[in-house]
């Protein structure tokens, strides 16, 4: 089977994936997409949303349909390091009596792993996601473990309760590829909602891709051609993010950021515009598909500072000034 076999592959399971979804979600199509962009990317999301739009529910069923193990971790202040990675204890063999340490594997040993309220944890416990996300291992006790592939974190964080919470550091921010932020769903999405969830019908899904076949969609985006332009053109919106960094920084970016995206951010923007292009059937990325996925890259890595508060201006409006004067490179 040849490379462009395997983009109609993954675009119709794609499409099965929305049909199966779509039985137990309403609406959010375009987060549903922003979470499969990110898997088949290798990278991790950071959801953010009110309390009741079925975050917790649409990662479920997202893991159900593409048969992946799912774990979920309700991030609280008393959550120790230990309590996600896991921990060592000691065994007596009753034969020698002979004791051992034995580690036991934590709740991040899975495939899909759902981080609820992440910011409700301190760092020293946030942190102990940094090394798995970025190296797939976990460390205890001096020995290393490798998590089984494919491997995606997926936090959550409410926007409006911040008493009691702990923000995110910068670090720790970079390492989502995306921030994807839900809203309230339409007055008839809304009614077919109430109408499915307080019945007594519940939906059989179908299971549409296995983990293995997740894997070789990974390794697939990693072939997807990208001109040089489409490079430069992603290239150019991040550095334009980054104040008194050249002549080509706009004004309002110097106004309104203390700190820009880094190149993390870059690479980002290629690897979901490589992902979105086979998810909607096409074997190149294009600068389209850059722009479809810069909000979720830019929103979180750029820092705001007083003047954009007090102008009222958010990291949303920031992107979209941005996508409206950076030019797209011409094609060579």
């Amino acid at each position: 089977m040849d490379a462009r076999e395997h983009v109609a592959r993954v675009k119709d399971a794609r499409d099965k994936v929305f049909e199966q979804i779509s039985k137990i979600i309403v609406g959010q199509e375009d987060i549903i997409e922003g979470l499969l962009i990110s898997l088949f990317s290798r990278g991790h999301c950071l959801m953010i949303g009110v309390p009741g739009l079925a975050k917790t529910l649409m990662v479920n069923s997202l893991a159900r349909i593409i048969d992946l193990k799912f774990k979920r971790v309700q991030f609280t202040p008393d959550l120790m390091p230990s309590d996600i990675t896991g921990t060592d204890i000691i065994q007596e063999d009753p034969g020698t009596g002979r004791r051992t340490f034995k580690f036991i594997h934590g709740p991040i040993f899975t495939n899909i792993l759902l981080a609820d309220e992440i910011n409700r944890t301190p760092p020293k416990t946030q942190a102990a996601l940094l090394e798995s996300m970025g190296e797939l291992t976990v460390t205890s006790g001096g020995e290393t473990y490798t998590l089984d592939p494919p491997f995606f974190v997926l936090a959550t964080q409410n926007p409006i309760e911040q008493e009691g919470t702990y923000p995110l550091p910068e670090a720790q921010l970079d390492r989502f590829m995306f921030s994807l932020y839900l809203d309230y769903t339409s007055f008839d999405h809304e009614m077919e909602m109430v109408r499915r969830t307080t019945s007594a019908h519940s939906a059989n899904v179908e299971r549409i891709m296995a983990g293995d076949e997740i894997v070789k969609v990974q390794g697939l985006v990693r072939e997807v051609p990208v001109a040089d332009h489409v490079i430069r053109y992603a290239t150019k919106l991040t550095t334009a993010t980054r104040p008194k960094k050249g002549a080509d920084v706009p004004d309002f970016i110097t106004r309104w950021l203390s700190w820009g995206a880094g190149p993390r951010a870059t690479q980002y923007l290629i690897l979901g515009a490589k992902a979105r292009a086979i998810l909607h059937g096409r074997f190149a990325a294009s600068c389209d598909d850059v722009r479809s996925v810069a909000h979720s890259v830019l929103r979180h890595r750029l820092t705001p500072n007083y003047n954009a508060v007090a102008d009222g201006v958010s990291s949303k409006e920031i992107v979209d000034k941005l996508l409206e004067i950076v030019e797209e490179p011409a094609a060579e």
